[in-house]
């Protein structure tokens, strides 16, 4: 499978994700979707269920979903966080990493967005002590031949 960021890259994003994840319970995630024919949207809610990113205590997950091909992302939050937050939580997401993304500055967009997503979740899913790092931090990459089933 073709990788879309560098291992530099990879690693610049996850050090972001465990630096948001010391300020709140909330999990992140960011995942690079190729060959999709559905909508950003679309694909990041089947990903989300398909990472398992429901399954988290407070229902508090986060994806970032790049699909590639299609030159589209979508950021998409667990029932716990749209419960909670205002109604432009993950319009001024989308802005930010949508201005950093048509300089071509990918990395920074989504590091930025990141950095600010624990932030803001802080204040509702504070870090607790007990606290467990429930899915993994790393980038995750699907597309054919990626899934059971799929087509090579």
């Amino acid at each position: 499978m073709v990788r879309f960021f560098s291992s530099e890259e990879e690693t610049e994003i996850v050090a972001a994700i465990q630096a948001a994840e010391l300020n709140t319970s909330g999990e992140i995630r960011v995942h690079v979707e190729v060959g999709e024919r559905a909508s950003a949207l679309n694909v990041a809610a089947r990903v989300f269920k398909e990472l398992g990113m429901h399954k988290t205590a407070d229902r508090n997950g986060v994806l970032i979903l790049l699909e590639v091909d299609r030159r589209e992302f979508a950021i998409i939050g667990d029932e716990g966080i749209n419960r909670v937050v205002s109604q432009d939580f993950w319009e001024s997401e989308r802005d930010l990493m949508q201005r950093h993304f048509k300089r071509g500055e990918f990395v920074a967009g989504i590091c930025l967005t990141i950095e600010q997503i624990g932030a803001k979740l802080k204040k509702f899913f504070p870090y607790q002590e007990d606290d467990l790092n429930e899915l993994p931090d790393d980038v995750s990459y699907g597309g054919p031949g990626s899934r059971p089933g799929g087509k090579v």
